[in-house]
């Protein structure tokens, strides 16, 4: 089933909420411009968790890459919608 980009992004947002549930509490508004390492402080260990919990979720697997090689918000929604084509 295709998901909107705005589906995809709410869906991303929970993951990010579960990985570091500071971001909630700091008030970081998730775009797709926000930036996974420098805007929401992820860790490798946050990382590893978040590119887990996309490929259960999405059933899709990351080829060759991993989330860290996502700056931003914007970099995972593109990649999980071209893998669910």
């Amino acid at each position: 089933m295709l998901m909107t980009r705005t589906e995809i992004i709410e869906k991303l947002k929970d993951i990010l909420y579960s990985a570091d549930p500071l971001i909630m509490e700091k008030g970081v508004d998730v775009s797709e411009d926000t930036r996974l390492a420098q805007d929401l402080g992820l860790s490798s260990i946050g990382m590893l968790y978040i590119a887990i919990a996309i490929e259960e979720l999405f059933s899709i697997r990351f080829d060759n890459v991993g989330v860290s090689d996502f700056p931003t918000v914007r970099n995972i929604v593109d990649y999980i919608s071209e893998k669910m084509r």
